[in-house]
């Protein structure tokens, strides 16, 4: 199972209405996470690194569009405080 990583324009983030979709804030910290869900975020500000279970390593932050499926189970490690807009599919 893998995350998808995008840097996106502006006019892709309207068009999507991702500016208006609610927003998540978090401080730095390291916990264990599952998807029952796809969820897509937009990451206003913060640094991210996440491991999934099966070994892989996702680092992301300010400016990324991140994409994570339904099912994924994997450990977030928050390393700068993070703000995202998110949305579940």
């Amino acid at each position: 199972m893998s995350i998808e990583i995008s840097k996106p324009t502006r006019t892709e983030l309207r068009k999507k209405g991702v500016l208006a979709w609610p927003v998540w804030e978090k401080e730095v910290s390291r916990f264990d996470w599952f998807y029952e869900q796809t969820e897509e975020c937009y990451v206003v500000e913060g640094k991210v690194i996440v491991r999934t279970k099966d070994g892989k390593r996702f680092e992301f932050g300010k400016g990324d569009f991140v994409r994570f499926p339904k099912g994924l189970e994997c450990q977030w490690d928050i390393r700068e405080p993070v703000k995202k807009h998110y949305c579940f599919k």
